[in-house]
């Protein structure tokens, strides 16, 4: 783990308003519970011709950036123009033909307003590691990006099971989703950051009242988590990828153990949380998640379904609905932008979907 000494953000034109939610936003919701069914309409495409996109985060300015994860590159999208613009490159990203590593999910300061700051989870030869970014948006195109800050080394990596979602919780600390890269004891080995959900300070610290003195594990017993999402209670919920039987949405609470890989869904096993939902993997194989409307927003790559989930507290309160069943091919980050505006990111030119005409792709969508 590395904690170098945090540099000072020069002073830069305001982007205007505060930071948004990144990755897990957390919109006020309807203090009832929400109907059983609900709806999905794509109002607009925001943008077209992506490459492998993976995370993506609204500025306070309503402009996005997002992630390339093949080749590390970080682009800026004008949610008006619809223009796709380069803004730098993240040094050291390996990708793996066929693999799941690379640069992947992206989150914004809680405190962009002052420091500017963008982050990244990323995967290099030796590991995952997360790091902040200086966007100076007055520098030439291409060249915005400042040098990382890494603030967490030291996270395994492979050709499979990354994680790499990250997201800034209502504390104010920063979570990551970790995988075991296809290695199951990593997932119940407190001593790797493999298989976690991980909390940590912007700069990287171990915050004090995290479960374990001194560790940065927030959840243990995670094969491939890549959705985390807070509701409008504060309540963590994360997806993750089963093995062949089932995927889940969990409702992480800390110093919980998930379980994986001695079992799988749901297993009223003694010592294990389970999940509250699970899915065959054909239905899901679930990516990013948001909180909108009273529900879990669940983005699925192999199931190609955007699925509703409706909550009554820490649970379901009915069955989860599928949306736009196949129609973009796979689906990978869902961000709430308000509370029934989402965006969805297409990911079908990752080397295991069909790529059409304009794909990849943003799309807007209005819910209930």
């Amino acid at each position: 783990m590395a904690h170098p000494t945090r540099r000072s953000a020069p002073a830069l034109p305001p982007a205007g308003g505060s930071a948004a939610p990144s990755g897990g936003a957390t919109p006020s919701a309807p203090a009832s519970t929400p109907p059983a069914k609900g709806t999905v309409k794509v109002t607009a495409t925001v943008a077209t011709g992506l490459s492998a996109p993976w995370g993506l985060v609204q500025l306070p300015d309503d402009s996005l950036l997002v992630a390339a994860r093949d080749t590390g590159r970080i682009s800026r999208i004008d949610p008006k123009t619809h223009t796709v613009t380069q803004i730098g490159l993240v040094p050291g990203v390996t990708h793996t033909k066929g693999g799941e590593n690379g640069l992947l999910g992206l989150a914004v300061s809680p405190d962009y307003g002052s420091d500017h700051l963008v982050y990244a989870y990323f995967s290099t030869e030796s590991d995952n590691r997360i790091a902040s970014f200086l966007y100076d948006p007055s520098r030439p195109k291409g060249e915005q990006l400042g040098a990382p800050d890494t603030i967490l080394r030291g996270i395994p990596t492979g050709s499979l099971h990354n994680g790499g979602r990250i997201a800034f919780g209502p504390d104010g600390d920063l979570y990551a989703g970790t995988g075991e890269t296809g290695q199951r004891s990593l997932a119940q080995n407190m001593s790797s950051l493999g298989g976690k959900i991980l909390r940590m300070t912007p700069d990287g610290e171990v915050p004090t009242d995290n479960p374990t003195p001194g560790s940065l594990v927030y959840s243990p017993g995670h094969r491939n988590v890549q959705g985390l999402a807070w509701d409008d209670q504060g309540r963590l919920w994360a997806s993750e990828f089963g093995q062949d039987t089932w995927d889940e949405l969990n409702r992480i609470e800390p110093g919980k153990n998930y379980g994986w890989p001695t079992v799988e869904g749901i297993a009223h096993h003694p010592g294990f949380v389970d999940p509250v939902e699970q899915w065959h993997p054909a239905d899901a194989s679930p990516s990013g998640v948001a909180y909108a409307v009273g529900c879990i927003w669940m983005a699925s790559l192999k199931g190609g379904r955007l699925w509703r989930v409706p909550l009554a507290g820490a649970k379901a309160s009915a069955a989860p609905q599928a949306f736009l069943d196949g129609k973009y091919g796979r689906l990978r980050t869902v961000v709430a932008l308000d509370d029934h505006t989402l965006l969805l990111t297409t990911s079908n030119t990752d080397d295991r979907g069909t790529a059409h005409s304009g794909d990849d792709r943003v799309l807007q969508l209005s819910v209930s």
